[in-house]
């Protein structure tokens, strides 16, 4: 073939693309498809892909060239050039794809924790149920400050500008809340 050919050839291949493109034209894309993809083929078993794969860059390519022919653009490349820069990306994503370990099912991290049994179920509750009367039981100030510092995750010092009391008894009135917590809680353990 000489450059003539060789042109006119490319030149065709960039018509029957924007054929596709412009009015998804099946003979045309057949036409590139009988005319690409021994060639892709060929280009992916150089590439070190096995037969297998080397199909399915086939495959992949030429569905991306029917789906994404309106960006071709004649002006930037050919049909082969562009046609040939989807193939390689495609058996890019193939080998990273085949070199993904999989997921070992037997890794601790892949098992659920076991469901928690009843009696384990009740004696939750029962300690909730004696934090949260334990709570009840501190005096006012005592539960402002540690529903502030705890529950809406506020700094000590917020704590102290929004109640306007001094860190120093922000401080002290969470230690005696947990003193108080601990000595309730702890007792009935």
């Amino acid at each position: 073939m000489n450059d003539d050919d060789r042109q006119n050839m490319a030149g065709q291949l960039d018509r029957m693309l924007v054929a596709v493109a412009d009015c998804r034209d099946r003979q045309a894309f057949k036409s590139l498809f009988e005319y690409f993809a021994p060639r892709v083929k060929a280009f992916g078993l150089r590439q070190g892909a096995d037969p297998g794969m080397a199909d399915e860059v086939v495959q992949e390519t030429m569905i991306n060239v029917w789906r994404k022919a309106k960006q071709f653009e004649a002006t930037k490349a050919s049909a082969s050039t562009w046609i040939f820069a989807i193939a390689r990306n495609m058996r890019i994503d193939m080998l990273r794809k085949a070199n993904r370990p999989e997921p070992d099912m037997d890794d601790p991290a892949m098992v659920p924790d076991p469901e928690p049994q009843a009696h384990e179920i009740i004696h939750r509750k029962q300690e909730a149920r004696r934090i949260e009367e334990a709570f009840a039981s501190l005096p006012a100030e005592q539960q402002e400050v540690l529903r502030l510092a705890f529950f809406e995750d506020k700094a000590h010092s917020r704590v102290a500008a929004e109640l306007g009391i001094p860190l120093g008894t922000v401080k002290s009135r969470i230690r005696l809340a947990f003193r108080h917590l601990r000595g309730v809680v702890g007792e009935e353990q």
